[in-house]
């Protein structure tokens, strides 16, 4: 939820726009100092600044990406005991994501073929990796 008691789905963060969240593939989470790294296939909108027409063997934009949630202090998995942040991020698995939403300030989960994360962290940052 927001400071209006909302709960505020991906589409409406300035940081996802121009790309489909659901039309993209987590492929790995891991944790480099505080900071949770979501590993992405990440669909990019004829509207992104990086957007380029698809190949003649491809159908759509695909570009390497990395969601960075600073400052994680928790992580939460359905069925996943982990041993800190590290350890609950190395357990979860790869997929397409269904659902991506911040539920109040610092508390965003993301659900998809994975299950369902809860992550307890600063704001999220959407970076596209260098080809």
């Amino acid at each position: 939820m927001d400071a209006s008691g909302e709960i505020v789905d991906w589409r409406k963060l300035r940081e996802f726009s121009d790309v489909d969240l659901t039309r993209s593939f987590v492929l790995s989470w891991h944790v480099e100092a505080d900071t949770l790294l979501v590993d992405i296939d990440l669909f990019l909108t004829p509207d992104h600044p990086f957007y380029e027409a698809p190949r003649p063997a491809e159908k759509v934009c695909i570009r390497p990406a990395v969601i960075e949630f600073p400052y994680c202090e928790s992580l939460h998995a359905d069925d996943i005991a982990g041993d800190g942040l590290a350890d609950t991020a190395a357990k979860l698995s790869h997929g397409t994501i269904d659902t991506f939403r911040r539920l109040a300030n610092g508390h965003y989960e993301i659900g998809g073929e994975f299950g369902t994360v809860a992550v307890d962290a600063e704001r999220p940052i959407l970076r596209l990796k260098s080809p």
